[in-house]
C-alpha cells in the first residue's frame, strides 16, 4: 500500500471517531532536492554533470588556475597553473586512495585526516608573484627591482620554508621572522638561499632577539632589524657597540590608511604595531646623534590582511612613499620599501570588494598599483626608486595545501522524531489539556485555510505547551514522542517544497586543530566533496567534528550558506566519502592547537610524474602525532602511564586469584599500544592492536 493510500485509510478511520479533527496535510508532494540554484535547479539527477558541480561549488570562481572538476567527477589538480598540460593534471581522489590503501597493496596505509602538499604549485605561486612585479616594473619604467620575503608565521613547516628558499633563490626571495624561534629557523633555512635575500626581523624584541639578529648580520645574512617600538633603538645601539656589529635597521610606520572589515581592524593609527610620525622623527634624531643614520635603510608598513581593493593599496602606498621620501630628505640611507602583507585571496570566487574572504583585483592589478604609485611619488620628489619588498604570505602558500577528511556518518536533526500515523496522533490529541487543545484548533483552522506560516507558528506553540506539561508530569514520554512526530509531520507538510531537513554530517576532523580561523575569526574556506561530482547532491549538510565541544561545527559556508550540498552516504559505492578544504595553507597549521588531544593530520607531499600522464609521486609522508605524543605535549608521561596500568593489572590479578602473568602482560601490552595509536577515528581496528603512528615511545 502506498503512503497516500495509507493516509486515506487512516484519515477515514479517524474521521469516524468523535474527537478532534485531523488537519488535511498532503504528504504526496514531491520535494525539490538541493540545491535551489537558478543555474542548476532544472536538471534532474540523470542529467547532472561535473560542470554543474563546478558551478554549484563555485570552483569556477575560487579554483583557477589550480583546481577544476574533471570528467570523472573528481577534483583535478593543476600544479603548474595555466601552464599545466592535460597529461600533468592529478586526480585528487587517486591521491586519497593511494594514501589510505594498505601498505601491502602499494599504499601508505594512513588514516584521514591528512594534508596533501603540492610543492610544484608553491613554486608556481612564487614565480607568478615575481613575474607580476617584474612585468609591472618593466611597463612602468621603474628604476629598481622586487625581492619578496615570506612571513614564516603563515606556516613554519620546515619543508615549506625550505621549498620557498630553494624556489625563490634565483630571484633573491627571503624570509621574515617575528620571534626568536622563527629567526633561528629562518637563519638555518637561508644558509642555502641567496646571499642577497632579505632577512626581515619584525615583532616585539628583547635583548636576546636583537643580539641574535645582530649575530645573523655578522654571519653575512642580509638582516634588517625593524623597529616596532621606539625603545628597541636603545637596545640596538647598545648591543651593536658591544658586539662590534654595524646594524641595518628599518622603521615600521603606523599609517593612517586602513581598510574596512575584520582584517583591516589591526591597521590605522590605532593599530597594534608600528611607529607614529613623531616616534619616527625621534629615531632619526637619535641615530643621527649616534652617527648611525646611514644604518636606517628600510621602511616597512602593513595596511592589513586581505586588502579588498586596489584603491586601498594605492592610498596606503602613497602615504608610505611620502614618508620614505621624507626619510631620504632627513639624510637616512634609504634603499627598501617593504609594503608588508595584504595581497588577498578570493576564497569564495565572488570577486567582491566588500568581503573579508574575497578581493576585487588580480595579481597583476595589485603589482601594477604598487609600482605605479611608488614611481609617481618618488619621481615628483626626485627620489631614487627603492627596492620593493612584500610579505605576501597568504597569497604564497594558501593554494598548495589541501586538507582531506572523511565523513563517517550523517543524521537528520529530526531523525529520532518518527512520524506517527494519524490514528496515533488522534490518541495523543484526546489526551491534551484545554490550553493545548485550543492551540491545536488554531493549528487545524490554519491548515484548513492553507496558511502555512500560521500553521507552523501554532505547531511550534503546541509543542511548547506539551513540553511544559511533560516537565510538570502531566504527559507521558510516549505522548511527548507523539507530539514530536506531529510537529515533524506539520513542519514537512507546511514548509516550502525546497526546504529539506538539514542533516548533520560528522567528519573525522577537529575544527580547532585544522580550521582554527573559522572558529576564532569566522573565516570561511571552500569545502566540497573531492569526488562523486558527476552525481547531483540530494542532501543539505552541516559539518560537525569529533570534538566534545558545542562549537565544533561548521555552520556557515562560502556564499553565506548555512549548509552545504552533499551526497547521501548510502549511495557511495566504495564506502568512503571524502571532502576537501582548499586554500588553507596559510595560518591554519601554525595556529591549530590540540583541543580534545586531536593533533595535526598526517602530511603527504605530491609531485606530478613527467613520464606518466596523470601520474604522481608521493615524495614524502610525515606522520602526525600519536596519542602518546599529544599526552606528552600536555606534560603527561606516557611511559609512567603504561607502568601504572601494568601495576594495576598485576594487583587485580593477585586479588582475583589469577596467577597467570601472561594475561597481565597481554593487558598491559595492549594498553601500551594504545598510547602509540592514531588519535582520530579509524575505519577498522583490532582491539589491543591499534595502528602505530607518530614518534612512538616503546
Amino acid at each position: 500500500m502506498s503512503a497516500l493510500e495509507q493516509f486515506i485509510d487512516d484519515a477515514t478511520l479517524v474521521a469516524s471517531a468523535p474527537s478532534l479533527p485531523v488537519p488535511p496535510f498532503c504528504f504526496g508532494a514531491k520535494a525539490k532536492v538541493f540545491p535551489d540554484n537558478a543555474a542548476v535547479a532544472n536538471y534532474e539527477k540523470s542529467d547532472w554533470s561535473p560542470s554543474l558541480s563546478s558551478t554549484l561549488y563555485r570552483v569556477d570562481g575560487w579554483g583557477p588556475p589550480y583546481f577544476a572538476v574533471n570528467s570523472s567527477g573528481n577534483i583535478s589538480i593543476r600544479p603548474h597553473g595555466k601552464e599545466t598540460m592535460p597529461s600533468q593534471e592529478i586526480d585528487l581522489l587517486e591521491i586519497a586512495k593511494k594514501v589510505t590503501e594498505p601498505v601491502s597493496s602499494g599504499g601508505l596505509g594512513l588514516c584521514p585526516p591528512f594534508i596533501v602538499r603540492f610543492p610544484e604549485m608553491l613554486k608556481h605561486r612564487l614565480e607568478s608573484l615575481q613575474s607580476a612585479f617584474d612585468s609591472a616594473i618593466a611597463s612602468q619604467g621603474y628604476g629598481a627591482h622586487y625581492q619578496g620575503v615570506f612571513p614564516v608565521k603563515c606556516n613554519q613547516d620546515r619543508f615549506i620554508i625550505e621549498d620557498i628558499v630553494k624556489f625563490g633563490s634565483p630571484f633573491r626571495f627571503g624570509l621574515e621572522a617575528g620571534s626568536k624561534p622563527e629567526l633561528l629557523l629562518a637563519m638555518h633555512c637561508l644558509c642555502k638561499g641567496s646571499p642577497e635575500a632579505l632577512l626581515v626581523c619584525n615583532g616585539f624584541k628583547d635583548a636576546e632577539y636583537i643580539s641574535l639578529a645582530l649575530i645573523a648580520r655578522k654571519l653575512a645574512f642580509n638582516t634588517v632589524v625593524v623597529f616596532e617600538q621606539e625603545e628597541e633603538l636603545d637596545l640596538v645601539i647598545e648591543l651593536s657597540k658591544k658586539l662590534d656589529i654595524r646594524p641595518v635597521v628599518g622603521v615600521r610606520a603606523k599609517l593612517r590608511t586602513r581598510h574596512s572589515g575584520h582584517y583591516g581592524s589591526t591597521s590605522g593609527e590605532k593599530g597594534k604595531f608600528g611607529l607614529t610620525t613623531t616616534q619616527i622623527l625621534h629615531i632619526v634624531k637619535k641615530l643621527e646623534q649616534e652617527g648611525m643614520l646611514d644604518c636606517l635603510q628600510l621602511l616597512h608598513f602593513h595596511i592589513g590582511s586581505q586588502i579588498p581593493t586596489t584603491a586601498v593599496v594605492a592610498d596606503g602606498v602613497s602615504e608610505a612613499a611620502q614618508i620614505y621620501c621624507e626619510l631620504v630628505r632627513l639624510g637616512a640611507n634609504m634603499r627598501v620599501v617593504d609594503i608588508g602583507g595584504g595581497l588577498g585571496i578570493d576564497y569564495d570566487g565572488s570577486k567582491a570588494s566588500d568581503s573579508d574572504v574575497s578581493v576585487s583585483y588580480t595579481l597583476e592589478e595589485y603589482t601594477e598599483t604598487v609600482v605605479k604609485t611608488l614611481r609617481s611619488i618618488c619621481d615628483k620628489r626626485s627620489v631614487t626608486h627603492p627596492v620593493i619588498s612584500s610579505e605576501s604570505g597568504r597569497a604564497t602558500v594558501s593554494h598548495h595545501t589541501v586538507l582531506i577528511f572523511e565523513v563517517f556518518n550523517s543524521s537528520s536533526r529530526d531523525s529520532n522524531a518518527a512520524e506517527s500515523s494519524l490514528l496515533e496522533q488522534q490518541r495523543f490529541l484526546d489526551g491534551l489539556r484545554a490550553d493545548a487543545r485550543a492551540e491545536y484548533m488554531n493549528l487545524f483552522s490554519a491548515a484548513m485555510r492553507g496558511d502555512n506560516n500560521t500553521c507552523l507558528h501554532h505547531a511550534n506553540q503546541l509543542k511548547q505547551h506539551c513540553i511544559r506539561q511533560f516537565k510538570q508530569g502531566a504527559l507521558s514520554i510516549e505522548q511527548l514522542a507523539a507530539v514530536d512526530g506531529l510537529h515533524l509531520m506539520v513542519s514537512k507538510a507546511a514548509s516550502e517544497p525546497s526546504s529539506l531537513p538539514v542533516h548533520t554530517y560528522r567528519m573525522n576532523l577537529s575544527i580547532f586543530t585544522s580550521i582554527p580561523n573559522y572558529w576564532g575569526t569566522g573565516h570561511l574556506f571552500p569545502i566540497m566533496p573531492i569526488h562523486r561530482l558527476d552525481q547531483r547532491p540530494t542532501m543539505r549538510g552541516m559539518l560537525s567534528d569529533l570534538t566534545c565541544d558545542s562549537d565544533g561545527k561548521l555552520a556557515t559556508y562560502i556564499g553565506g550558506e548555512s549548509s552545504l550540498p552533499l551526497h547521501e552516504l548510502d549511495g557511495n559505492k566504495n564506502g568512503h566519502y571524502y571532502l576537501g578544504l582548499f586554500l588553507g595553507g596559510a595560518y591554519e597549521e601554525a595556529q591549530g592547537q590540540i583541543h580534545n588531544l586531536f593533533g595535526a593530520p598526517n602530511v603527504v607531499r605530491v609531485e606530478s610524474e613527467a613520464d606518466n600522464p596523470g601520474g604522481f609521486i608521493m615524495t614524502s609522508a610525515l606522520l602526525g602525532p600519536n596519542s602518546g605524543d599529544l599526552l606528552q605535549a600536555m606534560r603527561h608521561e606516557p611511559k609512567a602511564m603504561v607502568e601504572a596500568f601494568r601495576r594495576r593489572a598485576e594487583e587485580l590479578g593477585a586479588v582475583g586469584g589469577n596467577q597467570d602473568g601472561l594475561v597481565t602482560e597481554a593487558l598491559a601490552g595492549g594498553l601500551a599500544r594504545f598510547v602509540s595509536s592514531w588519535p582520530y577515528l579509524m575505519a577498522t581496528s583490532t582491539w589491543g592492536m591499534p595502528p602505530v603512528t607518530g614518534n612512538g615511545f616503546f
